[in-house]
């Protein structure tokens, strides 16, 4: 017997949180398109995703990090798939009477998984700010962020040293940025962000001291297509215009 798809209206939650993948979710977007009301309770599903992640969000322990690094490096990545992989097949024992198939099984624990990774991805981010108190519109941008389903990650160097993580969402207009072991500045320098467009360069905001070697993450918005982010080293309180050398320069 052939199952039933389900039908489009039931999908929004789940491809708000980024739970369909392949023919399915392209099926769904098919029907997004002509569709105001999926559309709308898509947006609506996303906004209270990110809401619950920013509710909730608490400073990660040391111990919490060392144990979290000590599974990664003991956690080896899935082997490659193969012809050969790919035609040896298991055969799995019919499923008992009532008892949901393996396959669909698998598939329910993968797709809670990914979920609970993406939104604990977003409580890290947003706990590494360390503020004394919590700034939640600040936080709900920043989840906003890295909920989009059009969210985009680039790692990077700093060329006084230092790495760069930009997470970018085109449709929010808006990107994350954080930053890990920048060179040390002197209380009259800051670091500052830029958005580099084709007419002018526009202070995107000034990165909070380093905490345990991590900075920000920083939420900047009015990102366009074929904007650029850059930062420098500024005199202490910002600069209007980009007074420094441009020690990261990169296309988004």
């Amino acid at each position: 017997m052939t199952p039933r798809r389900p039908h489009p209206h039931t999908l929004t939650g789940a491809y708000a949180l980024h739970a369909l993948t392949g023919p399915e979710a392209a099926r769904f977007e098919r029907h997004l398109a002509s569709c105001p009301s999926c559309a709308q309770e898509v947006g609506e599903f996303g906004e209270t995703a990110a809401r619950m992640a920013v509710a909730a969000a608490a400073p990660p322990s040391a111990a919490l990090r060392r144990r979290v690094m000590a599974a990664v490096a003991r956690t080896r990545q899935l082997p490659p798939v193969t012809r050969e992989r790919a035609a040896a097949r298991i055969a799995w024992p019919a499923p008992r009477a009532g008892a949901i198939a393996l396959p669909v099984r698998r598939w329910l624990a993968l797709t809670a998984a990914a979920v609970v990774l993406a939104l604990a991805g977003v409580l890290a981010l947003v706990a590494r700010a360390h503020q004394p108190a919590p700034d939640l519109a600040r936080d709900y941008q920043i989840a906003a962020v890295l909920t989009a389903p059009d969210a985009t990650m680039l790692d990077t160097r700093v060329t006084t040293g230092g790495t760069a993580t930009i997470v970018m969402s085109l449709r929010q207009h808006r990107l994350v940025f954080a930053a890990a072991r920048l060179a040390p500045l002197p209380a009259s320098r800051c670091y500052e962000l830029w958005l580099i467009g084709p007419r002018a360069d526009t202070p995107a905001g000034m990165l909070p001291e380093s905490q345990d070697g991590s900075t920000g993450p920083v939420t900047a918005a009015g990102l366009w297509p074929g904007t650029r982010l850059g930062l420098t080293v500024e005199p202490a309180g910002g600069s209007a215009h980009p007074t420094g050398a441009m020690i990261l320069d990169v296309a988004l």
